[in-house]
């Protein structure tokens, strides 16, 4: 395609080697009406001889040959530092002898270029999965947020008010620590998501037991299959509540095959992580809270808008587009 500014467009240009060719138009007549250069009426008038209407379309600029390219040796030795050692073009380039430039180019074609594209445990290049359809696969997992106590937290107040916040909060409701310290509580954040759409459903429960993880996960297939999702496998961490007879049963009585990630690996589960860092950004520290209640009430409108209205940088879209695609279904 032409650039913006260009002088002729193919169509453009057929006309003008028409003149020249067909109609034995002076070539310095046919540049001038078309407001080109003499050289190039001659250049196109000389293709359409040759090659006809179909010489008039755009070619690439790409040089046929580049003998100064880095070679394939050393292409290799640059991503062998990048991968073992994670030095930066300036070194990389230091040892090798070559520009740093040339190193960047060199990383940037072998989309290397930002170290969190490589494995922090390995080394290697990242090798991102995805299930090919909703329900495929479901991740569920628990994230923590300390409560926030009545005024708001330190976050926003300050250590000092937030310290005489939490306990006034601990007075109110008389939680205290063994060393009668005050206690605001914790908000155990039971999350689910799916894999290939990245929908999202989240409970807030007082603790992460077997039974709470089963009674979310129910509560969750039941949520998808309304959004017409039928969930097969559910991944989880190595928790106890996930490694617990009952929730094995539950999952059979679901018709789900569950199945846990490698201990010490949470990059497996590595959806539902970057999730609950969202979640964190987004809803448990996105603005002051006077109070928990408060928090707790912006959970469900936070994941309405993540779900149908947040662009997900993964799939270019929310991901109930990737559900149910139809525009104007999810005001």
């Amino acid at each position: 395609m032409s650039h913006a500014n260009a002088a002729l467009t193919p169509r453009a240009r057929l006309r003008l080697a028409k003149l020249i060719v067909e109609d034995d138009w002076p070539v310095t007549a046919a540049a001038k009406m078309f407001m080109v250069s003499v050289p190039t009426a001659r250049k196109w008038a000389s293709r359409f001889r040759t090659e006809g209407p179909a010489g008039m379309v755009d070619r690439s600029s790409r040089p046929r040959s580049c003998p100064h390219r880095t070679s394939e040796a050393v292409k290799r030795q640059i991503v062998a530092l990048r991968w073992r050692q994670r030095l930066g073009p300036v070194q990389i380039g230091g040892q090798l002898g070559l520009a740093p430039s040339t190193v960047h180019a060199v990383l940037v074609r072998c989309r290397l270029n930002r170290l969190r594209h490589i494995d922090r445990v390995t080394g290697e290049p990242i090798r991102r999965y995805e299930h090919p359809h909703p329900g495929s696969m479901i991740h569920v997992d628990v994230t923590k947020f300390a409560n926030i106590p009545d005024g708001g937290g330190h976050r926003f107040v300050g250590r000092q008010q937030g310290r005489v916040n939490a306990i006034a909060t601990a007075t109110r409701t008389g939680e205290r620590s063994p060393t009668y310290r005050p206690v605001i509580g914790t908000a155990f954040v039971h999350t689910v998501i799916d894999d290939y759409s990245r929908l999202a459903y989240a409970e807030i429960h007082a603790d992460e037991k077997a039974a709470t993880a089963i009674g979310v996960l129910q509560r969750a297939v039941a949520w998808f299959a309304d959004h017409g999702v039928t969930v097969e496998r559910v991944l989880s961490d190595n928790g106890s509540c996930y490694r617990a007879h009952a929730w094995t049963q539950a999952c059979t009585d679901l018709a789900i095959t569950p199945k846990r990630t490698r201990p010490y690996r949470p990059q497996t589960n590595g959806k539902i992580e970057r999730f609950h860092r969202t979640l964190a950004d987004g809803w448990a520290y996105a603005r002051h809270y006077s109070s928990e209640t408060e928090r707790r009430s912006a959970l469900p409108h936070w994941i309405h808008s993540y779900n149908h209205h947040r662009t997900h940088s993964a799939i270019g879209g929310p991901p109930i587009s990737r559900i149910n695609n139809l525009p104007g279904h999810h005001s």
